[in-house]
Parts: C-alpha cells; sequence; structure tokens
C-alpha cells in the first residue's frame, strides 16, 4: 500500500491480486467536518487526472476523514473573507470566489464525466460542496448515517456545484422543495430520490477493501484515443460490472422506518406544483404546524431563510431545466459570483459561522422585493462570455459513466 499526506487529503493505493490498484482520496479535514477548501479542489483535481492517465487505477473512491461527515459543505470562511475584502463591490474584482467557483464546479465536471469507475462513500453528512463530488460519481454509497442536503438558502446562497442540475431531476416538485428548505434526506430517501446506488453498513468499509483488492481489473488509460477505443470501453464495463457486483454483495436495505420524502411525496407534488413562487412558499409555510417534524423543520428553515435566496433557487431550476450540465455550471458560476457581491450570501455566513448569533437581516426581506426583475442581475455575466473560466467546459468530454 502507498500511502501519501498532501496536508488536507490523504492519497493511497492499494495493490490488487494482479498489478492493479485501488485508489483512494481521503478528504482530511474532519475538525470541520471535511469542508471543501480551494487547497483541497486542487490537490483531487490533480490526483484524478493523474489516475485517469495511470492504467494501473482500476477504480476511484472518494472518503472523509472521521465519523461525522463525508464533506458538509465549502469553505465559507474563506469565502466570507474574500467578500468583505471586495471593497469595489464589482463582482468580478472578487478573484477568490471567481476562482474557488470554477475550479469546484470543473472538478465536480470531471467526476461527472471521468473515464474509470469512480466510487464516493457518502458516510455522515453530505451537504453543500459534498453533494457536489458525490452526485457525479458511477457508484454513489450511502450507509446508516448518511445525511443529504442542500441547505444554501439559510446561507443566503443557491443549491451550487450542479444542485440545479441535480434538483431538477428529482421526482415529483422533490428537487424544488429540498432546494427551498434545506430539508435533510437519510439513506432510505436518497436511494429512493436517485441521489445513492447502494445502502452499505459503516463497518463494511474495510470489507468492501478487501473484497476490491482481491480481484483482478482491467487496465485504462486516459490517454489520447484509448480511452474511446473498443477494447477500453469493453474494459472500463467489466471494472463496472465488478464493481457493482461486489456492492451488491455488500448491501443491504436501510433500517431506518422513518422516510418522509417517500412518505409525503404527494403532498409534495401538491404543494410545489405551479409557476407562482409566492403561492409554493405559502403552501410549505403552512406545513409549520404539520404533525411530522420533518416537514415542520422544512417550513420553518424556509420560514428564516434568505428571501432572495427563495427566488434565486426557483428562476435558476426554472432557466437551467433544459441545459445541459456543462451550461448548468456556466450559469451557476454567474450567479454565485454575483451572490458573493449582493449582501445575502455574506451576511448568511456572518450570522451562521462567524458572529453565530443566528440572525441574519437579509435584503431584500421579503419576497415580494426579490422579485422577477430583481433576480436577473443572477444571469448577467460582468464581462464577455469567452472569457468566462468555464468557457470551455464539456468541449471535450471524457467517457461518460
Amino acid at each position: 500500500m502507498n500511502e501519501v499526506v498532501k496536508d488536507l487529503v490523504m492519497i493511497q493505493e492499494l495493490l490488487c491480486a494482479d498489478s492493479s490498484k485501488i485508489a483512494i482520496a481521503q478528504l482530511n479535514a474532519p475538525k470541520t467536518l471535511n469542508g471543501l477548501t480551494l487547497e483541497m479542489t486542487r490537490i483531487l483535481a490533480q490526483q484524478l487526472d493523474q489516475w485517469a492517465r495511470d492504467a494501473s487505477v482500476a477504480i476511484v473512491m472518494l472518503r472523509g476523514a472521521g465519523d461525522k461527515a463525508f464533506c458538509a459543505g465549502g469553505d465559507l470562511h474563506s469565502l466570507h473573507h474574500s467578500m468583505l475584502e471586495n471593497v469595489s463591490g464589482r463582482p468580478q474584482d472578487n478573484h477568490y470566489a471567481a476562482t474557488f467557483f470554477a475550479e469546484e464546479y470543473a472538478l465536480d465536471y470531471r467526476i461527472h464525466t471521468y473515464p474509470k469507475p469512480i466510487l464516493v462513500w457518502g458516510d455522515g453528512i453530505v451537504m453543500g460542496g459534498g453533494m457536489g463530488l458525490m452526485m457525479g460519481a458511477s457508484h454513489r454509497v450511502v450507509t446508516e448515517t448518511t445525511r443529504m442536503a442542500m441547505p444554501e438558502i439559510s446561507i443566503g446562497l443557491f443549491p451550487d456545484v450542479g444542485g440545479t442540475w441535480l434538483l431538477n431531476r428529482l421526482p415529483g416538485h422533490a428537487g424544488l422543495f429540498l432546494g427551498l428548505t434545506g430539508a435533510q434526506l437519510n439513506a432510505s430517501d436518497a436511494l429512493f430520490a436517485g441521489m445513492g446506488d447502494y445502502h452499505v453498513l459503516r463497518e463494511k468499509w474495510p470489507t468492501l477493501l478487501t473484497a476490491l483488492t482481491a480481484k483482478s481489473w482491467k487496465h485504462v488509460s486516459e490517454n489520447v484515443g484509448e480511452s474511446s477505443s473498443d477494447s477500453a470501453q469493453a474494459a472500463l464495463s467489466v471494472n463496472h460490472a465488478q464493481l457493482d457486483s461486489i456492492l451488491d454483495s455488500l448491501a443491504t436495505e436501510p433500517a431506518v422506518t422513518v422516510k418522509p420524502l417517500q412518505e409525503h411525496l404527494a403532498l409534495i407534488r401538491k404543494l410545489c406544483s405551479g409557476s407562482e413562487l409566492e403561492l409554493i412558499v405559502k403552501n410549505i409555510l403552512s406545513l409549520s404546524g404539520h404533525q411530522d417534524p420533518w416537514l415542520q423543520r422544512a417550513a420553518n428553515t424556509l420560514a428564516h431563510g434568505s428571501p432572495g435566496s427563495a427566488r434565486l433557487t426557483f428562476a435558476l431550476l426554472q432557466h437551467n431545466k433544459l441545459l445541459s450540465l456543462a451550461e448548468v455550471y456556466r450559469v451557476e458560476w454567474v450567479a454565485g459570483l454575483m451572490a458573493a457581491a449582493h449582501g445575502d450570501f455574506a451576511e448568511g455566513i456572518r450570522a451562521l459561522l462567524i458572529d453565530k448569533d443566528k440572525q441574519p437581516k437579509w435584503h431584500p426581506s421579503t419576497l415580494s422585493q426579490a422579485d422577477d426583475q430583481w433576480v436577473q442581475k443572477f444571469f448577467t455575466l460582468p464581462f464577455p462570455a469567452e472569457q468566462h473560466p468555464l468557457y470551455r467546459l464539456g468541449e471535450i468530454d471524457s467517457v461518460v459513466n
């Protein structure tokens, strides 16, 4: 076993029965719930590129250190600092936020289009930036401790990292509901919604590694021309199928009896249908007295969340519905850069993480003030399109899993 610690990411390569390897990148910041920093993003991007070219690496795996979280989100403290430093107020002058979002989204897109099987061990908290890392993986594993959410409405942002692409693909308007309320999903509901593929008990991690390293795997490289050849595609299919078989052998049904998304999907579909956000918000807020605490919390989170975030989330879901994944990331990057310059994002982080008073002063303070005209600035690129850092994203894709 080769093991290297690169500050915030631990890199491992496990030898298999033949000369192939299982590669593992572990986010190594348990004290911050493995919150994704720009440095971590760059280490992961570089390592994924290296493993894609290494024919001996058959399977890539991502996990988080500690027993609390795979990844609870992005590096909000650094983003908050960058917003305070941007005295001009011009979105394009926040170079840190522009770089962070661009490199994070490019990494997420790389995972979506990775040329080899990539497994994410979604144990514990998987939120925000963690969802961005997990959702594009070919094999997404949830455990009995998994808690998934896109809680950006509470910090004045929106479900980014491809979140608007993901949420648009959930059943029965569940995506809009989750985006507006930040409601958490357990393993059972994550599987139901298609946000996870296998449920494997946390204690089975060593067993999984033993099973993986006991096998022989096909060798595939991302060298030019090779990954698209018939032989490479056949080899990839073998590796995918073998990984599926191993996960199938370890997977179990979640033991939880509480499945709120499944139980309330018909109600959610009814409450969130239509094209008027004001009515949808009113419908969700009516759940504040519901007997189910999951629905109560959802209504309470929306009631105390940023009205601007609610409008922006709704507008992005509508705008991005028919866009390609690469186009969605480009739109989200503009919206993220604008959010870093227009108040609520900085205020949300301040209230939750800096001063911790949990008393954000949202601006605009009401949904009626955050109207359709107000939200248009989040879609307006402040410079020519060819200067967009993700301008060429998706032009030359790797093999899509």
